[in-house]
């Protein structure tokens, strides 16, 4: 009977897992979408993601608007705040030492974390009886219904995402710019649009994701520290500028993070997340899908 409570336990741990990673996914993707097209990294994109989780608990505390209807509103203007954000700063860097692109997004992240401590201070704020809440049993699996939507919305949208640069004429230019910028203007693709475009959608895949995690996770300043940082790595770990590498890594994350946490302590959870991505940066510096 233990032994049968204790794999009932596993794959319980190993499904809550599986729904984290495809959230993680979600996130990384949009910065890899940047990335891909630009080789910049945007040091900002973990609070671009705590902009989006405040945005649906504002429209919540002062409209009413349950996160399901505001995610719309929520991913239109995080899509503008990324447009923004390359035509007023990242445009004037981008010909710049790569030490000059680092600071401005990192500058970006401190002026946007202290800006959230300035406005809702160091306070953990959540939405309160959101449409999607409680949770279901499936298959002797108890799952919570906003994880699993999160979770599902997840893998939607990445799947719409690769789609949208593998198959459309659009996505065609935003990967003949990312080859060769000089290339493609010779081609007729306006590299500026391109450009805006990348940290627009980026910016809006980032935004999908916190606000489906505003459903059930605290919103707090400090909120996308942590989130970022597992981007980064999974961005790093499935291949630069790779969507299905992204989607891979997320997922190993999350199964990882969560199953170590459990079999060897909650304390650890992270450190067998970077030694998985050592061990694979090692063995593959390129990724998992990266270009070898």
């Amino acid at each position: 009977m233990a032994a049968v409570n204790t794999v009932e336990i596993l794959v319980q741990t190993a499904v809550s897992g599986l729904l984290w990673g495809f959230i993680f996914a979600l996130i990384s993707v949009g910065l890899t979408v940047i990335f891909g097209v630009m080789d910049i990294v945007n040091f900002a994109h973990g609070d671009f993601l705590m902009v989006s989780m405040y945005g649906a608990f504002v429209l919540y505390s002062f409209w009413g608007l349950d996160p399901l209807l505001s995610l719309p509103l929520v991913v239109a203007f995080m899509f503008g705040v990324g447009v923004l954000t390359y035509r007023l700063l990242i445009s004037r860097v981008l010909d710049a030492p790569m030490l000059a692109q680092i600071f401005a997004t990192f500058g970006l992240l401190v002026f946007l974390r202290g800006a959230a401590h300035l406005i809702f201070h160091a306070d953990y704020q959540s939405i309160k009886n959101p449409i999607l809440s409680g949770s279901f049993e499936l298959f002797g699996v108890t799952m919570s219904v906003p994880q699993v939507v999160a979770a599902v919305g997840a893998m939607v949208i990445t799947g719409l995402v690769y789609w949208f640069i593998m198959k459309t004429e659009t996505g065609w230019a935003l990967q003949a710019v990312a080859e060769d910028k000089e290339a493609a203007s010779l081609m007729g693709i306006d590299s500026e649009w391109m450009y805006s475009l990348a940290w627009g959608l980026g910016s809006a895949c980032v935004a999908i994701a916190g606000v489906l995690l505003s459903n059930f996770y605290y919103i707090f300043p400090e909120v996308g520290v942590m989130f970022g940082l597992i981007a980064y790595v999974a961005v790093a770990l499935g291949g630069f500028g790779s969507v299905t590498g992204a989607l891979v890594a997320g997922v190993i994350i999350g199964v990882a993070e969560v199953l170590g946490g459990f079999l060897i302590g909650p304390e650890y959870k992270y450190v067998i997340v970077f030694l998985i991505y050592l061990a694979v940066v090692v063995l593959r510096p390129k990724g998992l899908m990266g270009k070898a």
